[in-house]
This record gives C-alpha cells, structure tokens and sequence, in this order.
C-alpha cells in the first residue's frame, strides 16, 4: 500500500482540505495512474456536502479523471507504463449479473462500485476518487484516451460527456432527425456538440437570453429561449428526441408537448422534486418519458473513439485543487462555462 496526497470532505459542513489516503498496490489486472486532471461534477458538490444523505466521510471526490500509467499489473494487456487513461463513475461492478454481461455496467444489479463514496473491495472501507495524486483501477474499468484531445478538456468527457452521449446513443439520434438540448450547463454544452456531431438538426432550450450567443458557437443550429410562449408553440410536436439536463425543478410538460408521433424525452438532469408529468401528454401522441445515468465501459469508451475522430471536448476553466471550494460556491450560482477541470500538478504545492 502506498500513501497519497488527496482533498478531502470531513463532514457535511467543512471546506475540502488536505488529506492523505492509502491506496493499494496494483494487483495482477491493476494499473496504477498519475493523475494529471481531474473534472469538477455537481455529483462531487453533492455528495461532500450529503445532500444525497449518503455520504461517508472523511469524502475524496472526483470521477473525471484523466492521467498516465505508472505501473501496470503482470497480466495487464490493454495498458503499458506511460499510456494516457481514464477513470470514470465506477471503478467495478459484480461482472456477473445481466447488466454487467451485456455491457452496461452501470445499471448492475448488485450496484456498480462508484469511483468514490463507494465500497472498497480491496481495502474495505470506502473508494477515494480523483481529488487525489494517483489512483489504482482494474483495468477493466480504465479507459484509453485519444492522443489528439486536449487532456484537461478530456476529463469531464468521463462523466459529462458520456452521460449525454449514451442517451443519444440509445435513442439512435442521427441525420434528418430533429432534437432538442434543454439547459446550457456542464452537460447540455456536451449534448449540444454530441447532437451536432451525430448529424441532427439541434435546437437548444434555455431560460437565459445570455446564453443564445454561446449556443450557437457550440452548434445549435436554433437557440430558443423556453420562457417565450411563442417561441416554444412554433416548435409544438416536432421533435424526435429532447435531451433534458436540467436539475433543478420545472415544468417538464412543456417540453413532452414539443414530441411528435413516438417521439422521446430523456431526462439527464436529477431535480430534487418529483415532477409532475400529464398523462396526456404521453398518450396524445404516443411519446416517451425516459431517464438515463452514464454509460457502460465499452459504451464510454465508444464516446471517447468518437471525440478523438470529431476533435471534441468539453469547454472548461482549469483551476488549482486550492480553490476548489470557490469553484463549489461558483457551480451553485451557475458561474462556470462550463466545466471546473482540476489541475491535480497544484496537489504538490
């Protein structure tokens, strides 16, 4: 085992600070990597603050990571010391169950292992995620990262980027297809570019007028902005699929009314209240209302290929691990375009 410098939560109420956490030595199937980057998900405010009431502490958030191979395992195949990989929401699952043998790991029936606040079934206790100078993963759960991207703008790919592009995977978004992206935040910049590269005409719905210039530049092909009754009717079912990453509460009734004939709604975003939805707008005419959380490893590392091959990455303002509760205080107030990215380099000062 070895000792690693890392930022942590000791309660719900506490800044992250300076903490050291033990990590394994790699097993057979283990890479070992230098983190080099690491995203700042709303999740990671969330869960150090226990909002979700199931946080064990002391908390090392952190599942965008992106680093280098230091060591790998003696029957390691897909990593050598010196690649660039990628860590994601979970670090295991039970392999065995239905999800897990069809690749989507992430809906596993035993629970996958999240990357952080989740159990160790190594060490025992708790999984420490990527606020941190390394980490020790299966590389089973490791992720190749394409040479071309920019690394910092890479990491948030690992959560923001697949949670968005795993939706539009499954729902087969594609040319002649008409699709909405509701919200411009770490993930609706994400499902913007995802839907554009995928050859969809792609509409972008958001509360603020601000962000129509943005919106455009990230290749909305229109920007409406949803408080404009007009506006929204001139779009009345005419979608094929909308993409929803908005978290906090409104009125999803709106946008169901905006599908046409077996058209798709999917919900991204995790509002804290139940939304109500109207029965008819469902039944008249027949559409969907759907939810989806990330994506498996083969799926994300499809996402990956196809951001290498498209040159796409997520906007981002890198900071130091020092002002990480800034950048917590700033993702509140929506003060961020559009992903913080962690230098994790300012762990050593």
């Amino acid at each position: 085992m070895s000792t690693t410098k890392a930022y942590a939560a000791q309660t719900a109420t506490s800044d992250l600070a300076p903490f050291s956490i033990t990590r394994r030595e790699p097993g057979p199937h283990d890479v070992h990597i230098e983190i080099l980057y690491c995203g700042v998900c709303h999740s990671d405010l969330h869960q150090a603050r226990n909002e979700w009431h199931n946080t064990i502490y002391p908390c090392v958030p952190g599942h965008e990571i992106v680093g280098r191979v230091t060591k790998v395992g003696a029957h390691v195949t897909k990593f050598k010391e010196g690649d660039l990989a990628g860590v994601g929401c979970m670090v295991d699952s039970c392999r065995t169950c239905s999800s897990c043998e069809s690749g989507t790991e992430q809906y596993c029936l035993q629970f996958p292992t999240f990357t952080y606040n989740g159990q160790d079934k190594h060490l025992g206790g708790i999984t420490y995620g990527g606020y941190s100078d390394s980490i020790v993963v299966d590389e089973a759960f490791t992720l190749k990262i394409p040479s071309n991207l920019d690394l910092a703008a890479v990491a948030p790919l690992l959560c923001a980027g697949i949670t968005t592009y795993s939706p539009l995977h499954h729902w087969k978004v594609g040319p002649g297809q008409k699709v909405g992206v509701v919200g411009l935040g770490g993930l609706g910049h994400m499902g913007v570019k995802f839907a554009r590269a995928l050859g969809a005409h792609t509409v972008l719905f958001t509360t603020s007028p601000s962000k129509v210039e943005d919106g455009l530049k990230l290749g909305a092909d229109e920007v409406v902005i949803s408080k404009d009754a007009a506006a929204m009717s001139k779009h009345a079912m005419s979608f094929d699929f909308i993409l929803d990453a908005v978290s906090a509460d409104h009125d999803i009734n709106a946008y169901l009314q905006l599908l046409k004939l077996d058209g798709n709604l999917t919900l991204v975003g995790a509002p804290e209240n139940p939304l109500p939805v109207a029965a008819f707008n469902l039944l008249l005419p027949r559409r969907s209302f759907s939810g989806s959380a990330i994506g498996g490893i083969a799926e994300t590392q499809e996402m990956l290929d196809f951001c290498g091959e498209k040159g796409i990455t997520s906007e981002i303002e890198i900071i130091s691990i020092q002002q990480v509760n800034e950048a917590y205080d700033r993702l509140l107030k929506g003060d961020v375009k559009y992903r913080f990215v962690i230098d994790m380099a300012s762990l050593k000062n």
